[in-house]
């Protein structure tokens, strides 16, 4: 997977609570991408989808030769007294693969990340930021 994958991050409540990237996405190389925005479409788009079809998650997108994948769950935070989704997305060159296999391989790696994650986290307080830092280090093993 990681020989597709440009980056892999975690959303919630429209934060980008964490972002590894294996790999320059294309388009970085020509422009700015703002990352930070991506949280927010990510959340806007899986609660819209939610909303319009029926309590339906939205499991990917195309744009191009990119392929926008998500893995949702849920977790407690702290200062809530239920779960809330929480996005695990992947961007994803989809040049050379059929999407449908593309995303079956994503959820394979992404599955055993975000269970770890939850584990690690649930009933945190995930407006301090700076405490995911160190999950990089666990999703660097997961690729190595």
């Amino acid at each position: 997977m990681s020989e597709y994958l440009y980056e892999l991050g975690i959303v919630f409540r429209g934060f980008v609570l964490i972002n590894y990237s294996l790999k320059e996405l294309p388009t970085q190389k020509k422009k700015g991408v703002a990352k930070d925005l991506r949280g927010a479409f990510i959340s806007a788009i899986n609660t819209f989808a939610q909303s319009a079809f029926n309590n339906t998650s939205l499991e990917y997108l195309e744009s191009g030769s990119i392929l926008f994948i998500f893995k949702i769950s849920e977790i407690k935070s702290n200062d809530s007294n239920s779960k809330e989704p929480i996005i695990m997305y992947g961007l994803v060159d989809k040049k050379k693969k059929n999407p449908d296999k593309l995303v079956k391989k994503f959820f394979d790696t992404a599955e055993p990340i975000l269970e770890l994650f939850n584990q690690r986290y649930y009933n945190s307080d995930f407006t301090e930021l700076n405490q995911f830092e160190s999950f990089l280090d666990e999703i660097k093993a997961f690729f190595e």
